[in-house]
């Protein structure tokens, strides 16, 4: 048996199981799509991955094209500011554990845009790495080799436990609470970047079913190398999308811990069950 570990991982097919050695890392970050549909319920920070860049930000603001106002129609907010949008979501939000790493992460800049543009990546299947890579691992991705099997050494999944502590250290019923307070501006930042049609409670639930969707695996989850790629050897685990191979990436037991909490949320919010 030998164990191999990479700072940055081997190369991997999009959305695959680890990351490129020798260049700018792209990180695994199961934990993110997980802290984003559950935490965004109560907290807003949520992220989006393209392959290329690596540095966190946020989405550039565009500006909306002129609309002659209807006469009989009720003035629009606009969104609000990126300052107050933080302080109201820490406001309202920062009793919901006493984490020391929850405070860390109510502690970046543009929660509600983070949030919002976090939630609907998850819900189209993307990855919200970039807006939320503030929550990445910084340990490298390990495999097992035995026997000419190749699997994902399982402290690998490790390297999420914070993040799955954090959220099982959340109250379901004060991070509603908090959702219902905070939905409003939410609200007002979505209808920038919404899908024609589409409310952003519709999108929310979208984005939690996609997680609750998503198989638990095994312990040993066995990859297979394609040229200079890792990727998965279960079909359905290779085919699923790139947010829910991040939760996948976080392991057996946090991906149940997390999916747990996500059915509790899904059924205090009277959200709907099933469905893609």
């Amino acid at each position: 048996m030998s164990e191999q570990s990479f700072s940055g991982g081997p190369p991997v097919a999009p959305g695959g199981p680890s990351s490129q050695p020798g260049s700018a890392r792209v990180r695994i970050v199961g934990a993110l799509v997980a802290f984003g549909a559950l935490v965004g319920i109560g907290a807003g920070a949520w992220y989006a991955l393209q392959k290329a860049p690596e540095a966190p930000g946020l989405p550039a603001a565009t500006e909306p094209a002129a609309v002659r106002p209807d006469a009989g129609a009720a003035p629009v907010e606009p969104p609000p500011s990126v300052p107050e949008g933080d302080s109201r979501v820490r406001q309202n939000v920062t009793s919901l554990s006493s984490d020391p790493e929850f405070a860390k992460w109510l502690g970046v800049e543009g929660l509600l845009q983070r949030f919002t543009t976090a939630v609907g990546n998850i819900a189209d299947g993307e990855s919200p790495r970039m807006v939320l890579s503030f929550m990445g691992p910084t340990e490298g991705f390990q495999v097992v080799e035995d026997q000419g099997k190749i699997t994902i050494n399982p402290s690998t999944y490790e390297r999420y436990d914070p993040v799955a502590r954090v959220i099982g250290s959340l109250d379901v019923q004060k991070s509603v609470a908090a959702w219902r307070e905070i939905k409003p501006l939410a609200d007002r930042v979505y209808v920038e970047i919404a899908p024609p049609g589409r409310a952003f409670e519709q999108t929310l639930s979208l984005a939690i079913q996609h997680l609750l969707n998503v198989p638990v695996p095994p312990e040993d989850v066995e990859v297979t190398e394609r040229g200079a790629l890792y990727v998965y050897a279960d079909p359905q685990l290779e085919g699923l999308s790139r947010a829910q191979k991040h939760l996948l990436r976080m392991g057996p037991r946090n991906m149940q811990l997390i999916q747990s909490r996500l059915r509790e949320l899904q059924t205090a919010l009277g959200l709907p069950m099933g469905g893609h």
